[in-house]
């Protein structure tokens, strides 16, 4: 069974819709001598259950990593790419910045781009379409950006751009995680593709062809885009029958503070018990929460701890993962009593310390794990 270009799901077995009589290819013109060899063909419409993305289960065109343009030059096209250009340079501060045309044709765009204050760079597949573009000064390589280990040598880039190309792409992820990976940290993009919201509401059957293998929606670009690594800044339907977003590079969170937290947490825990250790006192946590299994084990204290206190009967009887500290009831600790408790269990501190006093006496220290550091009760009671 065919599967999903993006998901990898397997397809339904019976299509939406299917196709008689389909034209081959929308560029393979034939020309005289080729017409009376020349035949339809039958396509089968998919709509992935997964992701719902909607495709065809055919091969590709054999020239999909080419660029063909008709309209290029028309100035409805021209005046389209310069109010684009124009909002995405100036809206994310991109003046100076290297821009990547990704499958540029001969030029047309990056041509209408060199009129900006960035640097303009293209590839394309297609021979003749390069020379072309060199011709007119436009600096473009000949190379196809289809799978993740695609480096191009002027690279990384700031922005890539992408014009009505990725919907002929076999494996959309490719595309995506090459582009990915050739751009600066903070990588930007302007992609657009054909509607399939536009061919719905007019119950447009002709506007599909061979070549468009996959018919996007706003909602199952955005997913490709995400599963990728691209986050949707913008999003916008231009020229009545086409998306255009706007991407960035999903920004990694900062886990520095994290790293810092667990060094000073570790640090300020052992500190306590190794303190109290050296006057000869025992030391127990109350809660077999999942915050107490990460604390024990990564500080490592399953030498420090006598036994971590719960009141849930499933946990008593065993032991904490990978500390192996072994968790008894309350009743146990009454009968085998330590000289202080660190309570883990976000919360619940009012209620345990409670438990603690009213089972152990008011002698007991009680130290409590809060958010950001270790802090003793009877200072946390002082302070509210």
């Amino acid at each position: 069974m065919k599967k999903c270009l993006v998901c990898g799901r397997q397809l339904d077995i019976n299509p939406l819709l299917k196709f008689d009589d389909m034209p081959a290819s929308a560029q393979d013109i034939p020309d005289g001598t080729q017409v009376e060899q020349d035949r339809g063909i039958t396509l089968e419409l998919f709509q992935c259950p997964r992701c719902g993305l909607v495709q065809f289960d055919c091969s590709p065109v054999k020239y999909y990593k080419d660029v063909i343009r008709s309209g290029g030059f028309s100035t409805t096209m021209i005046n389209l790419r310069k109010r684009q250009y124009a909002h995405l340079i100036e809206k994310y501060n991109l003046t100076g910045k290297k821009f990547i045309e990704v499958g540029c044709g001969r030029g047309e765009f990056l041509g209408v781009l060199k009129e900006f204050p960035v640097q303009a760079f293209g590839i394309e597949h297609k021979h003749d379409l390069v020379e072309s573009a060199q011709k007119e000064g436009i600096n473009v390589r000949e190379e196809f950006l289809g799978t993740a280990d695609n480096i191009i040598e002027e690279g990384p880039f700031d922005v890539f751009l992408s014009f009505n190309f990725f919907e002929h792409q076999p494996d959309p992820n490719g595309m995506l995680q090459g582009i990915y990976n050739n751009l600066s940290e903070d990588g930007m993009g302007l992609i657009t593709v054909p509607s399939l919201e536009y061919i719905l509401e007019n119950n447009g059957y002709y506007e599909f062809i061979r070549d468009h293998l996959v018919y996007y929606t706003f909602e199952t670009l955005e997913f490709v885009l995400n599963k990728n690594g691209f986050e949707v800044l913008e999003k916008e339907i231009v020229n009545r029958d086409t998306l255009s977003v706007i991407v960035r590079k999903t920004k990694k969170i900062n886990v520095s503070q994290i790293a810092e937290s667990y060094r000073k947490i570790c640090k300020e825990i052992n500190g306590y018990i190794d303190n109290l250790k050296m006057q000869g006192k025992t030391v127990a946590i109350w809660g077999a929460s999942h915050q107490g299994f990460t604390l024990a084990s990564t500080a490592h204290l399953e030498e420090k701890i006598s036994y971590i206190i719960d009141s849930a009967p499933f946990k008593q009887g065993k032991y904490a993962p990978a500390s192996h500290i072994p968790i008894v009831s309350p009743a146990y600790a009454v009968n085998n009593p330590v000289d202080a408790i660190i309570i883990m269990a976000p919360g619940y501190t009012e209620e345990i310390a409670s438990i603690i006093y009213e089972k152990f006496g008011k002698n007991i220290e009680i130290a409590v794990m809060m958010a950001k550091d270790l802090q003793m009760y009877e200072d946390i009671k002082k302070c509210q």
